[in-house]
């Protein structure tokens, strides 16, 4: 998942710490109830806006039938072309009330436009990955904490908001502020999907760190190996794997090197042993890197191992 960045007096309650399934802690930052209401209030611009378009699309093509042929239509195969074009109505307007938050969420990124506008993004909270099942719990829920309370507001008649509308407005109170009253802002589709809205702000590779002869392409000087990995192997992980990798080098505490090195091999399939681990994190962080930046001079960008 892409890292958050932890920018300079960004407050501590908003900050986590969870370890992958990988064994490798992680910082991430929990989205703002302010950037995701933004991202919403984006999103659903955007669906009005489809909605008016296929509207105004499929009228003009109702408009396009002579008068003459709608007053005969129950007598005719015009009948039938009218219906089609409202049924193919309804399911538009289905799709893009459920379809587009799904269709987006279930891609590499995890985030609708709205999302990625203002650098948010859907996470698991155990640090796997994003599942279908997750996506899709998280979405069906919106229906009954957004789009049904809102029908039953708009039944409402005038100013008498009768029992249906005292209902729905209740109804959307409750889960409207759900996020407030919870420390990680999860809406109650969260909760049950077992998924988090974090910030994905866009990032650049900080500057290489000196390494060892190993990482050059030399032989350990532990074990005299020289290790070479190909596509498949560094395809395996991006940016944000590269940046955790660098930070474990950097500490060079043994047991954060010896549990990412087992880590690494097992999700690329290599068996090198043991006793040469750092040598070996070391030639692949910097084979990784040399990937990524060459991927991104031509415009290709991995932001992690999901992308």
């Amino acid at each position: 998942m892409s890292a958050a960045t932890l920018r300079p007096g960004l407050t501590d309650r908003r900050t986590r710490t969870l370890v992958t399934p990988e064994g490798i802690a992680i910082k991430m930052v929990v989205a703002s109830r302010g950037a995701r209401f933004g991202a919403l209030a984006i999103d659903l611009v955007l669906i009005v806006v489809l909605i008016f378009a296929t509207t105004a699309g499929l009228l003009a093509v109702f408009g396009g039938i002579s008068q003459a042929d709608r007053m005969t239509a129950s007598k005719s195969g015009v009948g039938l072309a009218v219906q089609f074009l409202f049924i193919l109505w309804l399911a538009a307007m289905f799709l893009f009330r459920n379809a587009y938050f799904l269709f987006f969420e279930l891609g590499p990124r995890g985030a609708t436009p709205g999302k990625r506008l203002v650098g948010i993004r859907i996470a698991s909270r155990d640090g796997g990955r994003l599942t279908a099942e997750m996506v899709l719990a998280r979405n069906l829920l919106r229906d009954l904490e957004l789009f049904m309370p809102i029908f039953m507001l708009l039944a409402a008649r005038g100013g008498d908001m009768g029992g249906a509308g005292i209902a729905g407005l209740t109804w959307f109170l409750i889960f409207a502020l759900f996020p407030c009253f919870n420390r990680d802002a999860l809406r109650a589709g969260d909760l049950i999907a077992g998924t988090w809205v974090v910030e994905a702000p866009k990032r650049k590779l900080q500057a290489a760190m000196s390494l060892g002869g190993a990482s050059r392409g030399e032989a350990s000087e532990t074990t005299g190996a020289a290790y070479r990995f190909g596509e498949k192997e560094l395809s395996a992980y991006g940016e944000y794997e590269l940046q955790t990798l660098e930070r474990v080098l950097r500490e060079n505490r043994r047991e954060g090197i010896v549990s990412v090195h087992e880590a690494i091999c097992t999700k690329i399939g290599w068996d090198p042993g043991t006793g040469d681990e750092r040598a070996f994190l070391e030639t692949y962080y910097t084979q990784l890197r040399a990937r990524l930046e060459g991927n991104m001079r031509l415009g290709k960008r991995k932001a992690d191992k999901w992308g």
